[in-house]
Parts: C-alpha cells; structure tokens; sequence
C-alpha cells in the first residue's frame, strides 16, 4: 500500500468520525501525526507493506474503533 493511500484513509476516517488529525512534527525517517492525542508515526517510504499498514492502521483503533480499515 502506498504511504499517501495509508495517510489519506486514515484522514478520511478522522473527518468522518470528527477526530482531530493532523501533522505534529517531522522526524529523520518517520513523518508523526497526531489522532486525537495518539502520535501515529508512518515511516517515510513510498510502498509501505500490507501487514505494515495494517499495524498503523491498528494503532488508531483507540480513536477510531475496532477494525475501522476493514468497512
């Protein structure tokens, strides 16, 4: 999965659900943001792999719900 797809599905999803998404810093290799309070870092690769997407994915579950990507 591309890292944009990753980042605008999760955008997306905030807008949706009116949680507060946005850019908290920029770091060496990971691009930080923050969902609600929680910092989800996504590394800054084009191709991100699914297993690996799935594990960002999961670590909005807090904010978003459980198994949110999967609708």
């Amino acid at each position: 999965m591309k890292r944009r797809e990753v980042i605008k599905k999760i955008a997306t999803e905030a807008k949706k659900q009116e949680a507060e998404w946005g850019l908290a810093r920029e770091g060496a290799n990971h691009t930080v943001y923050t969902l609600n309070g929680v910092m989800v870092p996504i590394p800054r690769h084009n191709e991100l792999g699914e297993i690996f997407a799935i594990d960002i994915f999961r670590e909005c579950e807090d904010v978003l719900g459980k198994g949110w990507w999967k609708k």
